[in-house]
């Protein structure tokens, strides 16, 4: 395998430090795995009973992520309503499809992280106006403003905005209800979703926020309706529980009228108030695709949003900060931690070209992640590229690989691999604007968390 380039050799004893949060809980090193989503559910609109159901392919991923000595791993987006998804194939926690089936499944879920030390944590995802249209081409919205701009293989409906009353039984409520059920289930926490364009996203970013309500306006109402879940969160489940509640928030938006670094630090500055024990510091949305180098500074410092975090950082005194996105080596990683930027490295890409990345990098085994052959530009082709390594990491458990983590996960730094994913893609493409024609749900191609 050929890796990412690294000016010294670097101790990476730093990066095995331990992470204290406010409620007493502790991560066992600074690596997280971010949430990258999976698509490997059960899917079934007519059974809510059989609806969004853990399967064995995603137990499996996770069997190996659990080998991989992560401090935090993060699911992929579970969402909290049962028709408003990312897409078909999303893992769901809603009331109307209860049943000690979907428990024991997701208690299994848990399980499978914490095998070597990780804590588990939920990410509970609501898709708004980013809901497949195949799944719901009627979606609910925080304003009726529709989603132009369409990642290859999404499709998007008209949303209908939330009036204010349903925001409480179908965002806030539904947000408590899924928190509930994986702290019973046995997640160490959850990590509400409040970047890329996602619902929460939607309330904050003045680009799809037009209300004039108390969720409408001014940075705090356009916070409130994430304040208002933290606070019903932590109505049934106290800090003393040692749950914990993490938010994923967008440093930048990178698009006109969109959240500023200065509307960032302000609703940072209130979950820093709040009691939010970690934040998870990142960029972009779906109509602003963002994850590529926007500065030189960045380019040599690594990390795509790491100028962004810089300026956030100061205003966390309690709560643990992640930053996700562009790291690739142990001197980066050790960098971004010793300048304070951060406290905590994310891993996602990285993570599915080689799940056990975070044990190699602290055993001193190798020095950095494994370097693609993708032009770094092609973003979306690195992030289908990884959705099949996801796919392939859910063939086999880890015992049925032989305890072989990497079994089967294609070595994208071959060229050869590149060119014969290229022209799986390619023809992926047109398989998917096919199905689309004819009113199918087209096969999973793009990886977006």
């Amino acid at each position: 395998m050929k890796r990412f380039p690294h000016a010294a050799t670097v101790s990476s004893k730093v990066l095995g430090g331990k992470l204290n949060f406010p409620n007493g809980i502790t991560a066992q090193n600074r690596f997280m795995k971010a949430a990258m989503t999976e698509r490997l559910a059960t899917y079934s609109l007519d059974d809510f009973k059989n609806h969004g159901l853990p399967t064995e392919q995603i137990l499996n991923i996770y069997d190996k992520w659990g080998h991989g000595q992560f401090g935090m791993i993060i699911t992929g987006n579970v969402c909290v309503d049962p028709i408003n998804l990312e897409a078909a194939g999303n893992a769901i926690i809603f009331k109307e499809g209860e049943s000690s089936k979907r428990r024991n499944l997701f208690s299994q879920w848990a399980q499978k992280i914490k095998q070597d030390g990780s804590l588990a944590i939920m990410q509970l995802s609501h898709a708004g106006r980013q809901a497949s249209v195949f799944v719901n081409p009627t979606p609910y919205g925080v304003s009726d403003i529709e989603l132009k701009t369409d990642p290859p293989g999404s499709m998007y409906g008209k949303p209908i905005a939330l009036t204010t009353d349903q925001i409480k039984t179908e965002v806030v409520d539904r947000f408590v209800y899924a928190a509930k059920f994986a702290y019973e289930c046995g997640f160490d926490g959850v990590q509400l979703h409040g970047a890329h364009g996602y619902l929460l996203t939607q309330f904050t970013s003045p680009t799809t926020n037009n209300r004039n309500d108390k969720y409408g306006g001014s940075i705090e109402n356009r916070n409130r309706v994430i304040i208002e879940i933290y606070d019903e969160i932590r109505k049934e489940i106290p800090e003393t529980s040692g749950f914990l509640i993490g938010i994923k928030t967008n440093s930048k938006e990178f698009q006109d009228k969109g959240t500023t670094v200065e509307d960032a630090k302000q609703m940072c500055i209130e979950y820093e108030k709040r009691g939010f024990d970690f934040v998870e510091l990142t960029g972009g949305t779906a109509e602003k695709f963002v994850f590529a180098h926007q500065r030189e500074s960045t380019v040599i410092r690594e990390a795509f949003f790491v100028e962004f975090a810089e300026t956030i950082r100061p205003v966390f005194k309690n709560t643990v900060v992640y930053l996700t996105g562009g790291f690739r080596t142990t001197g980066a990683m050790v960098d971004a931690i010793t300048r304070n930027t951060t406290q905590g490295i994310g891993l996602g890409r990285p993570a599915t070209a080689e799940p056990d990345l975070p044990k190699k990098l602290l055993n001193g085994d190798v020095p950095s992640a494994v370097k693609d052959e993708f032009n770094p530009n092609d973003m979306i082709k690195q992030i289908m590229a990884s959705g099949s390594q996801i796919e392939q990491m859910a063939r086999n458990s880890v015992e049925g690989a032989g305890g072989n983590v990497m079994d089967q996960i294609t070595d994208y730094s071959d060229e050869k691999m590149v060119a014969l994913f290229t022209e799986k893609a390619a023809q992926l493409f047109v398989d998917a604007a096919k199905d689309a024609l004819a009113g199918k749900i087209p096969k999973n191609i793009v990886i977006m968390n």
